[in-house]
């Protein structure tokens, strides 16, 4: 997997690190916002299980501290692999070039080992919520790790579509630790994750389009060109319109504002269509999405807190 050229990072870290450069390098190495932006769905889908079997958090605090802690080392330990497995491909693109797995300040070795035992205590600490919990943690470490990283990225413009069924179980995860996941809600928020995560990973695709056509990885406006990928954010931006009256149970405020994020949404990917800066307004649709999916899942949980019922 890995090239000659970074063969010898194996045997060792760098030198001693500052502080400052350790913090930097912790924070690279887990994916500091991708794991906090996944820490939110996980927190929801608690929530709003509490709420539906009308039960209080303080009966559950033990339970919540288990399943934020364990989905929380699970996808940490994902990252850290993900990391290991990637460091031929960092070594090229500008955005990753400075992490600890491609400067040397970690071993391989010790990165890989570090992955493994978070994992491996996060999927223990699941498993002493609900099994159904744990089994759906197992599933996004595995389409993360295995399907996506290790399979899919570098070779199928599918990467995306597989890479996003790890994101999307993270509501299923804090729901199923309280109660079943056959139930609308948290079926839709995984749809809402799972769909969101198409056009907001073509987004950085194209802002990082040299990084990624200079490393081989199989995004799709590499492979198949800008106007596809524009048709394609499109039509997963529009199969979000219906979703948030499947969410009818959350008020009717929440299915008026989150139809109107969507619509907005909408009209920004149109525009992509007679932009004359790509650049530029794939930045617009990135930060559109982040902005979308935090304020989406922070709506579900002011809507049923106690003083708005």
């Amino acid at each position: 997997m890995h090239k000659n050229s970074i063969a010898a990072l194996q045997s060792g870290g760098g030198a001693a690190l500052s502080s400052s450069t350790l913090f930097a390098d912790l924070r690279a190495l887990f994916k500091a916002p991708v794991l906090i932006a996944n820490v939110l769905p996980v927190f929801t889908g608690f929530w709003l299980a509490l709420y539906f079997t009308d039960v209080s958090i303080k009966d559950y605090w033990g339970v919540f501290l288990l399943t934020v802690i364990g989905s929380t080392l699970v996808m940490a330990g994902a990252l850290v692999i993900n990391n290991w497995y990637d460091v031929d491909i960092d070594t090229v693109m500008d955005r990753t070039k400075n992490r600890p797995t491609v400067t040397g300040h970690f071993s391989l070795k010790m990165v890989l080992t570090l992955g493994i035992s978070l994992s491996i205590i996060g999927f223990i600490l699941l498993l002493f919520t609900t099994v159904e919990a744990a089994v759906y943690g197992f599933v996004g470490w595995f389409t993360y790790v295995i399907l996506y990283t290790m399979w899919s990225k570098r070779r199928y413009t599918l990467n995306t579509v597989i890479g996003s069924v790890s994101g999307a179980v993270t509501p299923l995860i804090g729901w199923t630790a309280i109660e079943s996941g056959f139930h609308i809600i948290p079926i839709m928020l995984a749809l809402i994750l799972f769909i969101f995560q198409m056009p907001h990973t073509f987004a950085i695709a194209i802002k990082k389009y040299d990084e990624y056509k200079a490393a081989g990885v199989a995004m799709l406006p590499v492979v198949y060109g800008l106007p596809m990928t524009k048709r394609q954010m499109v039509v997963y931006v529009a199969c979000l319109l219906p979703l948030p009256f499947y969410l009818a149970p959350l008020g009717t405020t929440f299915v008026v504002l989150a139809t109107l994020l969507n619509i907005g949404w909408l009209a920004v990917s149109i525009s992509g269509f007679f932009t004359k800066n790509d650049l530029k307004w794939a930045h617009v649709i990135f930060l559109y999405s982040v902005n979308y999916i935090t304020i989406m899942f922070l709506m579900m949980i002011i809507v049923t807190l106690p003083v708005f019922r």
